[in-house]
């Protein structure tokens, strides 16, 4: 699995998505997600939304994918103030 793979399942499974997703060894990730889709959803919420997104692939192609989702007002605001 590759770190293009994952931006696309994302991409694909969470409709106006961004991903942003880093990793070098091939079975660790780390994806920034801004997606209008997580307003009003808890922390969890947008996790599983993008969980659900790579199905059994967590189980079998990665072995850790650490998350940080953002709408895209909580983006804009997140890249003014430096905070990623």
């Amino acid at each position: 699995m590759t770190t293009d793979d994952i931006k696309t399942l994302i991409e694909t499974g969470i409709a106006g998505a961004t991903a942003l997703v880093e990793g070098d060894d091939g079975v660790h990730f780390a994806a920034r997600v801004i997606a209008p889709a997580f307003a009003g959803l808890s922390p969890v919420k947008r996790h599983q939304l993008v969980y659900a997104t790579l199905g059994d692939r967590m189980q079998r192609d990665l072995h850790a994918l650490s998350i940080q989702t953002f709408t895209p007002e909580q983006w804009e605001e997140a890249k003014n103030f430096k905070t990623l």
